[in-house]
């Protein structure tokens, strides 16, 4: 991606918005485009009762993602909707920073699939998320 690609992307995630959810959850994108797109998150205030980052922070931070990118292919007067998701943690954030990377499994004009690679501070695979997006013209 040129960094034209990724500014303008970055430019059209901070003018849409990712939403009161994200928000809230710390998400920052720091790199954003339809081929990579990158968040990062805090665990802190994010946890289970016993500290661990919750299962379902790494949903949200991974449907954030996938979704954004979704939408940002589908292009000017479409719209990307989430139709199914899901996650298999392998391992516990339990302080730090968590880095997600998001990749295109496949980009499609009415569908899109979208993997999620969540990681802990010392690059150690925390959640893996798969996100599958429909495509449909924004409504009237």
């Amino acid at each position: 991606m040129t960094e034209t690609t990724q500014t303008a992307g970055l430019e059209w995630a901070t003018h849409r918005g990712m939403g009161a959810l994200a928000e809230k959850m710390g998400i920052e994108f720091t790199e954003f485009g339809i081929q990579r797109s990158v968040a990062t998150m805090p665990v802190e205030g994010n946890t289970q009762p016993v500290g661990l980052l919750h299962g379902g922070a790494y949903v949200v931070l991974g449907e954030s993602l996938g979704s954004m990118s979704a939408n940002l292919h589908a292009g000017p007067g479409r719209l990307a909707v989430g139709v199914d998701i899901n996650a298999t943690h392998t391992r516990s954030a339990t302080s730090g920073i968590v880095t997600a990377v998001c990749t295109p499994v496949h980009l499609g004009r009415s569908m899109t699939v979208h993997e999620i690679a969540v990681d802990d501070e010392q690059g150690r695979r925390c959640s893996t998320i798969r996100i599958t997006n429909m495509i449909k013209d924004m409504p009237a």
